[in-house]
């Protein structure tokens, strides 16, 4: 019985081993499952720290850009403000020098660059130093000496090419810092029409930051103004040194065209004198001839032949003619002295032209010409000296008369204008050709045509025709064409020179 309790028990005691390790094992793969799960979930937030620590390191990344690219636009917004400011200060002047003192020092800091020198070539291609900032006398002297003598430098600025300290080469790099003792630096050409008249120079010591593409832009975008400023600052000198030589030239010319004037004046007086004096001169023995021939003309001598009186009505005729000859000489050289002053009155042209063409009836029935009078009878009265304007109207209108041909027509036409009174007397004859229409009012000027050969003339009747219109402040002018007849005109003022309505 002892041994059946004692199995018991044993057996007893093992079951709740089993049992024991059973639940344990449960614990245990419990524990186990618990573990796995927690370090899963741990290795899933070390990755959690991992992507949150980069992305953290990008964000601080990118703060860090966009603060550098922030830091830029807002440099750049200062510096293109400063060039605006200094484009309008710089273009609102033409004279060269005072456009490099307007470059304010202020505002070519506000581009960047805390060094500056600016020059520009003068005639002999040397470097003439406009602006300074940053640098002794002594530094500009010497600066400028060693750009001049450094062939590589001279070489690129002249090809137009601009020199950074982001973009050359170290040899070149090295021996510009060694010049301008700065560590960044933008050097450029400036250019006129293609060519290097100067250039400038920009510069930062070396704590600075480094040279940026925008940098080197705003302080290309500066010599481009610059350029152009000084390109209208030299084409206004040279348009203003033009207008001077002109000026003068102008001037010069003016004083011989008024010294060779008066010489006309005095030759016209002297001219004028001389016609007066040989043509009272000439009146005396005239008169003279004249006076004989009507003698023995009339037989008070005696009878002379048949023959001997022909000649002497001829010697008669061209006495006639040689006396209205020295008679319109005398009257062109007073009207030109001033000596034949014109008595204006009030007339009417009506009556004036009736009396001419009465006057020439007899010429103008002997070939059958039409003469059609167009001034209206109510045209207004000119102040005109009566007996010289008849003698334009007998002038035209015989003119016309001799190079009508038969069965032609003469028309006189007035046209009535506010201040004055334009008249026409036209034909229907041979015309005049461009050449002879231009000297036709000359002294002693005759066309060379058949009528002109067969017909006898002075070649003083346009002449004095137009002294008298010019007299009466008036002009005279003809307008023709060859076989188709010409037209005369002249003007004459409503209402006297200086004369008050």
């Amino acid at each position: 019985m002892d041994n059946s309790i004692s199995e018991s028990i044993y057996q007893f005691i093992i079951l709740i081993l089993l049992l024991g390790s059973g639940v344990v094992a449960y614990y245990l793969y419990t524990a186990y499952q618990h573990i796995t799960i927690l370090k899963n979930a741990l290795n899933k937030l070390g990755e959690s720290f991992s992507e949150l620590d980069e992305q953290a390191k990008l964000i601080v990344k990118t703060d860090l850009e966009l603060n550098k690219a922030q830091e830029e636009l807002d440099k750049r917004l200062t510096g293109l403000d400063a060039l605006q400011k200094t484009s309008r200060l710089i273009s609102t002047t033409l004279d060269e020098d005072e456009a490099f003192q307007r470059l304010n020092h202020s505002l070519l800091t506000e581009l960047g660059f805390e060094k500056y020198l600016i020059y520009t070539l003068d005639e002999k291609k040397d470097l003439r130093l406009r602006v300074c900032l940053g640098y002794s006398k002594d530094e500009q002297t010497i600066i400028g000496e060693r750009i001049s003598n450094n062939a590589q430098i001279s070489k690129l600025l002249k090809d137009g090419n601009m020199i950074s300290s982001n973009k050359s080469t170290p040899e070149l790099k090295n021996q510009i810092l060694e010049i301008l003792n700065v560590r960044h630096f933008v050097m450029t050409p400036i250019l006129t029409q293609d060519t290097m008249t100067g250039l400038i120079f920009a510069g930062n010591p070396g704590d600075a930051f480094a040279v940026t593409e925008g940098d080197t832009e705003l302080i290309s975008i500066l010599a481009d103004q610059i350029g152009q400023a000084v390109e209208n600052a030299r084409l206004f000198e040279q348009a203003y040194h033009s207008q001077q030589a002109l000026e003068a030239k102008v001037q010069e010319r003016t004083k011989q065209l008024s010294s060779a004037l008066a010489d006309v004046q005095a030759i016209s007086r002297n001219k004028s004198e001389f016609i007066s004096a040989v043509s009272h001169e000439l009146r005396t023995p005239l008169t003279s001839i004249k006076g004989y021939a009507a003698l023995l003309i009339a037989g008070t001598i005696g009878e002379i032949p048949a023959k001997v009186k022909e000649r002497l009505e001829k010697i008669n005729k061209h006495s006639d003619n040689l006396v209205q000859l020295i008679n319109d000489l005398l009257d062109i050289s007073r009207i030109e002295s001033g000596k034949t002053e014109m008595k204006l009155t009030p007339h009417a042209i009506p009556p004036i032209i009736a009396n001419v063409q009465d006057l020439l009836t007899p010429q103008i029935k002997e070939k059958h010409i039409i003469f059609v009078n167009n001034v209206p009878q109510n045209c207004p009265p000119i102040p005109t000296d009566l007996s010289q304007i008849e003698r334009v109207f007998i002038n035209l209108i015989s003119n016309a008369v001799k190079f009508t041909p038969n069965d032609g027509t003469i028309t006189v036409n007035a046209v009535i204008e506010i201040e004055k009174i334009t008249f026409s007397i036209s034909d229907t004859g041979i015309g005049i050709n461009e050449e002879n229409t231009r000297q036709l009012f000359n002294e002693f000027y005759r066309i060379e045509n058949e009528i002109n050969q067969n017909v006898k003339g002075t070649g003083l009747g346009l002449a004095l025709c137009k002294k008298i219109i010019e007299a009466h402040n008036g002009k005279i002018w003809v307008e023709s064409e060859p076989l188709k007849g010409s037209t005369f005109y002249f003007t004459l003022p409503l209402i006297a020179k200086g004369q008050v309505d």
